[in-house]
């Protein structure tokens, strides 16, 4: 039997610290995210996901990426999604405790979508992922999960 539900494209989320990770996914479920939410514990795991895409992988609607990674730090991982082919089209929000003038003018020098400072409390840390979900998952109109064929600088396209 073929379902009628509209397959949800997956959230990737690039955290290595597993307090905010908990607290991440605890306020998506409670402002009842419907979109998978896939986890990438360090740089080295998110730019993994290059190789999963290109092996033709459903691109993710929205990468919250935190900058502090373990392997490879987050601006990296930004420049290297950036310079893909298949990557270069999904929207990138930086989510990171630094509030740093230099981390958010690079991060946008590199081509992130959004600057969000996480919050320490929980309450507002739900506000932030409501306005996210509302945004990212329900308004915003993201490229297609596959590009078609004919987008330049994508391998097999014209």
């Amino acid at each position: 039997m073929i379902s009628s539900e509209p397959v949800r494209r997956a959230i990737l989320l690039v955290e290595d610290n597993p307090i905010d990770l908990d607290l991440t996914r605890r306020a998506f479920a409670r402002s009842q995210l419907v979109n998978p939410l896939e986890v990438a514990r360090d740089g080295a795991e998110a730019l993994a996901w290059l190789a999963r895409w290109e092996a033709g992988e459903p691109l993710p609607l929205v990468v919250l990426l935190d900058l502090k990674l373990p392997k490879v730090d987050g601006l990296e991982v930004l420049r290297r999604y950036r310079e893909h082919a298949l990557a270069r089209t999904v929207p990138i929000v930086v989510l990171t405790s630094s509030a740093e003038d230099c981390d958010i003018a690079q991060a946008y020098g590199d081509g992130a979508n959004s600057y969000i400072v996480k919050p320490v409390d929980f309450d507002k840390f739900l506000e932030v992922t409501s306005q996210i979900k509302l945004y990212w998952c329900l308004l915003n109109q993201p490229p297609s999960a596959h590009p078609p064929a004919g987008v330049p600088g994508v391998a097999g396209s014209t």
